[in-house]
């Protein structure tokens, strides 16, 4: 508490300077600060020490994983072999594309040809007929039948010799191989890294396919008439034995990576079966039968064509014999191109050709998986089993009896009677 006394000199009489002398009490309230322990002073330094330490530990950790992640992109930067492959993988969906499309093109060729040529015979036989019915030379049609059929016996010429639609199997083949081989390469991709041996088989394979199915006509096109039938080779046939010494059998035991003698004898006689049955029919069928066929086919229709158009020259000038002979031959043209190229006799050939292949090239894996010696180096036998089974259209149960009967029929002295593939 505090007195103040006040008076006020000027305005102060001797009447009233008694009241005014007065006290005047004016209380001043100070606010009270909060005590401060020492305990809880240390307790919050703690904390805030324990704070500094989270945040720097937080950065460190921060640097860390950026420093991880940096590591890891550097160590995920694909290799050499891996962009190779992609690059190898990008030209083989672009054949694919590039065959298919080609494919079509060339099957359309077949058709177009066909009905051209046939339309192109028949009105000129229908004009020879016409004007042997007159029974005068009409100048007009006997200038414009001559015209017709040398125009078919050209087109006729060129079209045996480029066989269409043998060109369009070609390519349909070549499409089915590429996208094969594409499904192998993205297999690679899923299973492990790729190696520098993947890269150098997918190349070699690539130019295989290229030099088996070309795509130009002028210079790379494949012998259509071929003195015998041989299958299509359309994968490196470099096949390397193996310079490794085989193990003794008390060394090697029973099974190893899935092989055994039993499924060496297994495989051995699986080759001869397809050797001595599927691949010795397709060729002889082949080539006695669908080359030789073709080949008649193929001199028959520009014969009778030209025949009709030098006798449809003369047409009209009194002789029947001359006017029946023109246009039977050029109905029967007709008859021989729709036959050869609507049956597509050529597409039949190469469809042969390349079944033959076909059986060639599981006869050299078998070979070159059995070349190896060493059995820990060579794909698995069980896998390798399986894969032979499915190509044959077989299960493991009837793969395993078609060697056992193999085996008796051999042992006899007799041929099998069994072809080993059973999807065609």
């Amino acid at each position: 508490m505090a007195s103040l006394q006040t008076s006020s000199p000027v305005f102060s009489s001797p009447s009233c300077r008694s009241s005014s002398n007065r006290t005047i009490y004016a209380p001043i309230h100070a606010r009270k600060l909060p005590r401060v322990r020492f305990a809880d002073l240390k307790q919050t330094t703690k904390l805030v020490l324990q704070g500094l330490q989270l945040k720097e530990q937080v950065l460190q950790q921060e640097n860390t994983d950026l420093y991880s992640n940096n590591h890891s992109a550097e160590a995920a930067a694909p290799t050499a072999s891996t962009t190779q492959l992609y690059a190898l993988l990008e030209a083989v969906v672009d054949r694919v594309e590039m065959h298919a499309n080609i494919g079509d093109q060339r099957n359309n060729w077949n058709a177009l040809l066909l009905s051209s040529i046939n339309m192109i015979t028949l009105s000129a036989s229908l004009m020879a007929g016409v004007n042997a019915a007159a029974g005068t030379s009409v100048l007009a049609l006997n200038i414009s039948s001559a015209i017709l059929f040398s125009v078919a016996t050209g087109m006729l010429l060129i079209m045996n010799k480029i066989q269409p639609s043998q060109l369009a199997e070609e390519q349909r083949n070549a499409t089915r191989l590429f996208r094969q081989l594409q499904s192998e390469i993205e297999t690679v991709f899923a299973l492990r890294d790729p190696t520098e041996k993947d890269v150098k088989e997918t190349m070699e394979k690539v130019l295989a396919l290229d030099k088996a199915y070309p795509l130009a006509l002028l210079g790379a096109m494949l012998e259509k008439f071929p003195k015998k039938l041989e299958p299509t080779v359309w994968w490196p046939r470099n096949v390397v034995q193996s310079q490794n010494p085989r193990k003794p059998k008390s060394q090697m035991g029973n099974n190893v990576n899935g092989w055994s003698e039993e499924l060496e004898r297994e495989m051995r006689e699986i080759i001869q079966v397809v050797k001595n049955k599927d691949l010795e029919n397709y060729v002889r069928l082949g080539s006695s039968v669908v080359l030789k066929t073709n080949k008649i086919l193929a001199v028959s229709g520009p014969v009778l064509t030209g025949i009709a158009a030098v006798g449809s020259a003369f047409v009209g000038h009194g002789s029947a014999t001359v006017a029946v002979a023109t246009v039977a031959a050029g109905s029967l043209a007709s008859a021989v191109n729709a036959f050869q190229h609507g049956g597509q006799v050529g597409m039949v050939f190469e469809m042969n050709r390349n079944c033959a292949g076909f059986f060639n090239k599981l006869e050299d894996s078998i070979e070159a998986t059995l070349g190896e010696q060493d059995w820990e180096k060579r794909e698995n036998g069980v896998v390798f089993e399986m894969k032979v089974a499915m190509r044959l259209g077989r299960s493991l149960e009837q793969l395993r009896e078609l060697a056992s009967k193999s085996a008796l029929y051999r042992s006899n002295g007799e041929p099998i009677d069994e072809f080993g593939c059973k999807l065609f």
